[in-house]
């Protein structure tokens, strides 16, 4: 048996960023990890960095192929950095397998190169497998050999020339959008009345316009019944809002509906671990489990699926194993998010509705992208930028940006939001010209 200080399963953000800050205080840390192409974790191999990367070709017409070729050179690039990061500290064990619980202090590693099997044991014990895109029961989906996910769509050296996409949330939008850019056909299909519910009405509205310019079709309060392979093409299957049933012809359908734990193999119930309803880990504001001495970070807790999240769930344990031990997730306040659409969306904070929903007394502004001087000099006069504020004391109840450099300039407003200011700091603040973040001054002038 192998003994460890800490066992650190998966080799996500949180998982190896708390790995090697522990080795550097010269604990004894094994980091297990299922495979050798996950290095690194979700966000650098199969979601953020290749999608943002496909992105960024798609918006400077790199054609598809090479931009396959470009997202798998800068996902091996990141893998072997996070690699030598980790093999870098000599307390650092990196153990290639699957892991399984023998017990609450116990875990049995399956090694992949060797197929032997160890018993590590350890005194802390981190969770870090992430999730997976959800499959829904469709029939056909998992015959079909054209069924993707955001992952494996993402392997396809060929563009799809007609690309059909169930579930209309961010992921799906984001893909839409790419994909799209890329030359492909998008047809979007939404099981809700009403595409980006949570967006107000205005902001919703403008999402769709752009969306829809780029030759994007979209069918809401659609289900689908069935897929249908063929040697050509896929039939997908759908029953629409009125009731009627149509049939959509498809090179490739990229499901996109939600995500679940990577929990299956762990065997939670031999360390007596609990989860929620959904099989995602629960764990209290310290991201402790119902068992002291085993966390839950990263995506597998059920919290907000961002990598950054992920780094402050590294950043809460640090606290309790070698601060004050105050840091909670109750101090995460004002956490924006940017979905990386062409131009992006940001937002912080609460949208109008919600806010109004909430009883507050509100002021609202609202500006076009056009009329933003850097927007113009970018030829990306697309979007719509909404400040919320509150009456009476200035404060910046939230923020939506659909503009070019949106996930940027949030930041601004995020900050601004956490210090507590009042709306007029970003009003009146000297920005550089030309910029995007200068839209501060008109937008916020305009409450």
């Amino acid at each position: 048996m192998r003994h460890y200080q800490a066992l650190i399963i998966g080799f996500g953000k949180a998982g190896k960023t708390l790995a090697g800050f522990l080795a550097a205080q010269g604990w004894q840390v094994a980091l297990v990890e299922q495979s050798a192409q996950m290095y690194g974790g979700t966000c650098i191999n199969i979601a953020c960095i290749p999608t943002k990367s496909l992105v960024h070709s798609a918006e400077t017409g790199r054609p598809y192929a090479e931009a396959i070729a470009e997202k798998n050179r800068l996902t091996s690039f990141l893998r072997g950095r996070n690699l030598a990061n980790l093999t870098s500290h000599p307390e650092a064990t990196l153990l290639l397998g699957q892991a399984a619980f023998v017990n609450e202090r116990q875990v049995r590693v399956h090694l992949l190169e060797t197929d032997e099997e160890v018993l590590v044991e350890a005194d802390h014990i981190f969770i870090n497998t992430g999730a997976v895109p959800r499959l829904p029961p469709i029939p056909g989906l998992r015959e079909s050999q054209r069924v993707f996910t955001s992952t494996s769509l993402m392997e396809q050296t060929v563009l799809p020339e007609r690309l059909v996409i169930i579930g209309g949330g961010f992921i799906g939008l984001e893909f839409a959008s790419m994909y799209a850019q890329f030359g492909a056909a998008v047809t979007v299909l939404e099981s809700g009345p009403r595409l980006l519910p949570h967006e107000d009405e205005d902001m919703a509205a403008a999402i769709r316009q752009m969306l829809e310019s780029k030759g994007i079709t979209f069918l809401e309060g659609v289900q689908v019944q069935q897929i249908e392979p063929g040697i050509a093409h896929d039939t997908v299957v759908l029953q629409d809002a009125q009731g009627a049933t149509q049939r959509l012809s498809a090179s490739a359908v990229l499901v996109a509906v939600g995500r679940e734990p990577v929990v299956a193999s762990l065997n939670l119930p031999a360390a007596g671990v609990t989860q929620d309803a959904r099989g995602f880990i629960q764990v209290n504001e310290r991201l402790q489990t119902n068992v002291p001495h085993i966390w839950a970070l990263g995506d597998v807790n059920g919290g907000p699926q961002f990598t950054y999240i992920s780094l402050d769930d590294y950043r809460i344990v640090r606290d309790q194993l070698f601060g004050a031990g105050q840091r909670t997730t109750a101090d995460r306040q004002h956490v924006a998010s940017t979905v990386f659409l062409t131009p992006p969306l940001a937002h912080v904070g609460l949208r109008e509705r919600e806010a109004r929903a909430q009883g507050y007394q509100v002021r609202v502004a609202t500006m076009p992208a056009a009329a933003i001087t850097r927007a113009q000099v970018l030829q990306e006069p697309v979007g719509l930028l909404k400040a919320v504020i509150e009456e009476g004391t200035g404060r910046i109840l939230g923020c939506t940006l659909f503009c070019a450099d949106a996930g940027e300039v949030i930041n601004t407003v995020q900050l601004a939001m956490k210090a507590g200011v009042r709306y007029e700091v970003l009003r009146d603040n000297i920005y550089i010209h030309p910029s995007m973040t200068e839209a501060l001054n008109d937008l916020f002038g305009k409450v």
